[in-house]
């Protein structure tokens, strides 16, 4: 499999390239390509490759320019900081749209998703156009979760969620009137079907509602010590690696 790698910042090209390496090790990989320039000039001199990871914004614009230049008719997986482009992502060979911080599981995830549709044109000769949208489309918001608490079923609407948490290995829901209830999703698979407008991944133990957000203060190494207006199990720290895109999400809204 031949995969270039479009994206603006090295750290972030560096780190997804070790990803894929160690994902997929027989995969050769070009790039990174910082510009739309440098993109189109590549793409345009070599042979189309397997698969593409594109950033959205890049040192000279949106990389949705490059489609303007060249014909690319491989998948494409885009990576970005932000979600207002998802449509626009999926109307250009999109077919998967990852948030960043990148995570491995993020990435292997996307990169299952390239396998099940390949499989899915070798294993039929006319496709049904419904069934491929079906699988390249995002999931829709969940609205609520069902719990089992007591001896008893009940639902909690997303809405009255303030954030998710890890417990011994569990996840957990604190809702802002104080109930708490344990869930058998993994917090990966509760990210993916939440609204990323809504709540934001704050490290690898918490999920939290914007709505629950009271303050936020500059904290030692350039992290960030965000509050809620429910106490949490544990301090709310945010590294200054994820500190940007978290400022971001708080103000593009």
């Amino acid at each position: 499999m031949n995969i270039v790698i479009i994206e603006d910042e090295l750290k972030t090209a560096r780190s997804l390239e070790n990803m894929l390496r160690q994902l997929r090790p027989a995969a050769k990989i070009t790039g990174p390509y910082q510009s739309v320039e440098e993109s189109v000039e590549a793409l345009s001199a070599g042979p189309q490759p397997d698969l593409i990871f594109m950033d959205i914004q890049l040192a000279d614009g949106l990389s949705f320019e490059i489609f303007k230049s060249v014909e690319i008719v491989c998948p494409v997986i885009f990576c970005t900081a932000f979600d207002e482009y998802s449509l626009e992502a999926f109307k250009r060979n999109g077919v998967d749209y990852v948030l960043k911080p990148l995570s491995q599981e993020d990435i292997a995830a996307a990169l299952g998703k390239v396998d099940d549709l390949k499989n899915f044109f070798q294993q039929k000769a006319i496709p049904d156009l419904s069934e491929l949208l079906s699988r390249m489309a995002p999931q829709a918001e969940k609205t609520s979760f069902l719990v089992f608490k007591h001896q008893k079923y009940t639902t909690v609407q997303t809405a009255q969620i303030a954030f998710f948490y890890i417990r011994n290995e569990t996840s957990m829901i604190m809702c802002f009137d104080g109930q708490e209830f344990s869930l058998s999703q993994s917090l990966d698979q509760i990210v993916a079907s939440v609204s990323q407008k809504q709540f934001f991944r704050m490290n690898r133990q918490y999920l939290v509602n914007f709505s629950a957000i009271k303050e936020i203060e500059h904290y030692f190494m350039r992290k960030l010590y965000v509050k809620l207006v429910i106490e949490t199990p544990d301090q709310l720290l945010i590294n200054k690696e994820k500190a940007p895109s978290f400022l971001a999400w708080m103000e593009n809204r």
